[in-house]
């Protein structure tokens, strides 16, 4: 799929959500915006991180989540890919796991309704933001341990969620494990995507000359938090190509592989990695290797 029949080019569409504590609701809304992107020409779609259900009381988290393999949305889903013949990225849902933690799990399924990847999200927003407004993640979620390329038909993509997106090193091993493309769906806050959001997007992009695709929550939620929005979609030269705003919306751009393959070659940087090691000013040993 990523050898020398690999397309030349193909339309990303992003589905910007308000997902409430409603699941069934939430797919209803998502399915809409879903087959509006399909309409509009996209090849790829993907959704936001907690597509089927934003809250944070551990209580009703664990009553509305299921096992994977139990999971009504995620066959409604498949079928919904099957159906439209595009290759749909759920964002993230939360899944049920064995342990009785859940996984913050997003899932790439093929045209033909095929779960093909899935990776769950490694790390876990722990914060205090000031102003009443802190965040325990881990509390509910079992981190995830695995980094993830998946093979679209247009060359690879690099799994991620979210939070991950403030990590540059695991964006740099997926560009050089050879992702072209970087999946960010996101439900951000509104202090942290006011001050960041667009630089860090923007950043990856350029540091592992790949296209970005960050579909995001946006809006006030049913459990009282708020989320940025602003979907992006990111060329590898850093150029916004596609963006939403705060309300449900989806977002498209064409993606050009000719592009990428000209920043990759003008700018080599991925190929300049060098071994160095960190030196203490007032001391010659080394105090730490990297490569």
């Amino acid at each position: 799929m990523t050898g020398p029949h690999t397309l030349p080019s193909f339309r990303v569409g992003l589905v910007q959500m308000c997902s409430g504590r409603d699941v069934a609701q939430n797919v209803a809304a998502a399915s809409d915006l879903i087959r509006r992107a399909a309409h509009r020409g996209a090849d790829y779609i993907q959704t936001p991180e907690m597509t089927t259900f934003m809250e944070i009381d551990r209580t009703q988290l664990l009553a509305a989540a299921r096992p994977e393999k139990d999971h009504p949305a995620l066959r409604h889903f498949c079928d919904l890919a099957r159906g439209l013949n595009v290759w749909l990225h759920v964002g993230s849902m939360p899944i049920l796991l064995d342990n009785g933690k859940l996984a913050n799990r997003s899932l790439l399924i093929s045209s033909e309704g095929r779960i093909t990847a899935r990776y769950d999200k490694i790390h876990m927003f722990d914060v205090d933001l000031g102003g009443g407004e802190s965040y325990l993640e881990s509390a509910n979620y079992e981190p995830g341990r695995h980094a993830v390329i998946a093979d679209l038909p247009w060359g690879p993509i690099g799994l991620t969620i979210c939070y991950d997106l403030r990590f540059p090193h695991l964006y740099r091993a997926l560009a050089k494990g050879g992702a072209k493309f970087l999946a960010i769906p996101a439900a951000f806050t509104v202090p942290t995507g006011t001050a960041h959001w667009h630089v860090l997007l923007r950043a990856r992009a350029i540091e592992a000359q790949a296209y970005v695709f960050a579909a995001a929550q946006g809006g006030s939620h049913q459990h009282g938090r708020e989320t940025y929005g602003h979907s992006l979609i990111v060329s590898p030269w850093g150029e916004i190509l596609g963006e939403g705003d705060v309300h449900p919306a989806v977002i498209t751009a064409d993606i050009d592989l000719q592009l990428l393959t000209d920043v990759r070659s003008r700018v080599p940087s991925l190929k300049h990695d060098r071994p160095f090691e960190i030196m203490n000013a007032t001391d010659t040993t080394p105090t730490k290797t990297q490569s």
